[in-house]
């Protein structure tokens, strides 16, 4: 506008229009046009992971969830969970059905610079965190990241992303986050199985090739969890990510430990005194508890409430 400006003071007479036209002609203020390039990669050397935040209505009610997802860059093969949130623990759950899901391990894992993996650094200078970096050795890949801007390096996992929020929840309901979960890979089976134009192959078919590839996963794989301690309340619960389990009464104002997994809490008062429960991902606006059945856990050693 103040070249415009200029041009017209010094007697100019064009319009601002033609001269923005005139610009764009012969490069002036343009980013200089790069030509896409291309990625390829062997059976077997790299999957992708990212998350990107999807609203779902689980239960009548709409959250913002994270959808994680994974992508084979050979095969293609796509698997994904949707979780209300996505912190390191929920990482390492999410990597363990993904490595199970396609039955072996990449080479390396491809991620963006996300907190819940990066030490320090970014793209090959890019340190893991201890815990995690043991969590990927135990699993047989290691962890890599893309300079920062470079979005384009992980374009396998990145366009799943709109045509999993356009195709799976629309018309779908569910009942709760286990019910979700079981829908999305039923889905993922059924994606898998069909033929992609982009491709022109069906992924399950190039997946049976590259499946030579992948890495053994290790014959037994100890189940992902994480600890908490609390104190039992007054009223006999105990807190754990804002949902509150019972225990028994004989424990209020004891020390617990709580060993949380995918799917359960193990409220452990010692050896013989534990209490499981069925982990809660997202409170119910109308009940912030959830009690289980009475039980003397005293005389039985062990009981499920």
């Amino acid at each position: 506008m103040r070249v415009h400006e200029e041009l017209q003071a010094d007697g100019a007479t064009l319009s601002y229009q033609a001269l923005t036209a005139f610009c764009r002609r012969q490069g002036i203020g343009q980013t200089p046009v790069v030509p896409a390039g291309r990625y390829h990669f062997e059976p077997g050397v790299e999957m992708q992971h990212d998350t990107s935040p999807h609203e779902v209505e689980v239960g009548g009610r709409k959250y913002k969830a994270q959808t994680a997802s994974a992508v084979l860059c050979y095969s293609r093969m796509l698997f994904f969970r949707i979780n209300p949130t996505f912190q390191r623990f929920d990482c390492k759950v999410f990597l363990m059905d993904a490595v199970r899901y396609m039955n072996g391990a990449p080479e390396r894992l491809m991620i963006d610079n996300t907190h819940v993996v990066v030490l320090r650094g970014t793209g090959r200078e890019m340190i893991p965190v201890p815990e995690m970096e043991a969590f990927a050795e135990r699993l047989g890949f290691r962890f890599v990241a893309h300079a920062i801007g470079n979005a384009n390096r992980s374009a396998r996992v990145e366009r799943p992303f709109w045509f999993i929020e356009s195709n799976f929840p629309a018309g779908r309901k569910f009942a709760s986050w286990q019910d979700l979960n079981r829908q999305a890979r039923e889905w993922c089976d059924k994606v898998n199985s069909t033929y992609k134009k982009h491709i022109r192959a069906v992924p399950r078919e190039l997946f049976a090739i590259e499946r030579q590839h992948l890495r053994a996963l290790p014959a037994w794989m100890p189940e992902v969890y994480r600890l908490h301690q609390r104190t039992v309340d007054v009223e006999g619960y105990v807190s754990v990510n804002s949902i509150r389990y019972s225990v028994p009464v004989s424990w209020i104002g004891r020390r617990v430990e709580i060993r949380e997994t995918r799917d359960k809490l193990a409220i452990e008062l010692d050896p013989r005194h534990i209490v499981t429960h069925e982990r809660v991902l997202s409170r119910n606006s109308n009940r912030l508890k959830t009690k289980g059945e009475t039980a003397d856990v005293e005389n039985c050693g062990r009981e499920r409430c």
